[in-house]
């Protein structure tokens, strides 16, 4: 098969390699998945790059965790009705050495979801890393119908599908964009109302919406918003956190404590197993319904992968997806 690959870590383009591999082959409980597009995540550019000191997992790495293709081979235990099923793939590449970025890739049976056919596979395969943490961030916690959530970096890959997901629970969703020109990107349908952390006050204008508090708030960068994010959370509010911008963050603590917020922090590849397949299901459902789009930012083919990585490491909006032919 056609796949690229790295055997040490670096620069996408000094280390990341495209050629021939053995076809891999399913063993018991696993299938094969024929890939037709390969999601590229940020978490797959860092472990590239060797990000906060992480060295070499496998001599080998195949990189990648999300994908959409279709089942090409069961192995033992595997129903065998799932042979030509059309699926998205998560986790292809977490604590396994070989993942999407191939024509062909092998997970463990649940891992390869079914997709249903009106589902393109642009979005399959952005539901793995994105949605999975979208969907605990916003559940986590229990139910959010009738609740205020509060959406920080809503343009963003987890920021909107979280949006997305919150507002098809019934919550009333709040968000933020970092520039105000960035306003008129938010979706109406999705965001009742959105606010710019570049004026003058995000915080009041939050409250103006929310005068009670937000009761969950899903956080991007804690780092630049843990005092706003304390001036705008109702009592027993939740702050679901999956990233910052500064490692050692500080927090107000004792006016979140007097509070009782709760301060959730999430790395997507330590998930419950039943908060993995929940949200499967979920995000399954919500896709099937037309509840979840995604922006496509640029696409690759599978020898551009080093584009692909630079461009996830420059930063920007959308997306990032390779599309995988086959021979």
């Amino acid at each position: 098969m056609l796949a690229s690959w790295y055997d040490e870590q670096g620069p996408a383009a000094d280390v990341l390699h495209v050629g021939e591999l053995p076809d891999p082959k399913p063993g018991p409980g696993e299938v094969l998945v024929r890939v037709t597009v390969s999601g590229v995540n940020p978490g797959d550019t860092k472990k590239r790059r060797g990000w906060l000191g992480s060295s070499m997992p496998h001599p080998r790495v195949i990189p990648h965790s999300d994908a959409a293709g279709v089942i090409n081979a069961v192995g033992d235990g595997v129903d065998a009705r799932r042979l030509g099923q059309r699926v998205w793939v998560y986790g292809a590449q977490s604590y396994r050495p070989f993942g999407t970025a191939a024509q062909y890739t092998v997970v463990l049976d649940h891992q390869a979801v079914p997709l249903p056919d009106h589902v393109s596979d642009d979005l399959g395969a952005s539901l793995g890393i994105p949605g999975i943490t979208a969907h605990r961030t916003v559940f986590a916690d229990g139910p959010v119908d009738g609740q205020l959530v509060l959406v920080h970096g809503v343009l963003g890959g987890v920021g909107s599908l979280a949006a997305q997901l919150a507002r098809w629970a019934g919550a009333t969703v709040l968000a933020t964009v970092r520039r105000s020109p960035d306003l008129g990107l938010v979706d109406p349908a999705v965001v009742s109302h959105a606010v710019a952390l570049d004026q003058t006050d995000p915080a009041g204008a939050i409250r103006a919406c929310a005068p009670q508090g937000v009761d969950r708030i899903i956080e991007v960068s804690l780092s630049d918003n843990a005092d706003l994010d304390n001036v705008v959370a109702a009592n027993n509010a939740v702050i679901a956190a999956y990233a910052t911008r500064t490692d050692r963050t500080e927090i107000p603590f004792w006016p979140l404590l007097f509070n009782n917020v709760t301060l959730r922090l999430f790395g997507s590849d330590d998930f419950p197993a039943e908060a993995r397949r929940q949200a499967t299901r979920d995000l399954t459902s919500a896709a099937a319904v037309g509840a979840l789009t995604v922006q496509v930012g640029d696409r690759y083919s599978l020898e551009d992968i080093a584009k692909a990585h630079d461009r996830v490491d420059a930063g920007g909006r959308g997306r990032v997806l390779l599309g995988v032919s086959q021979a």
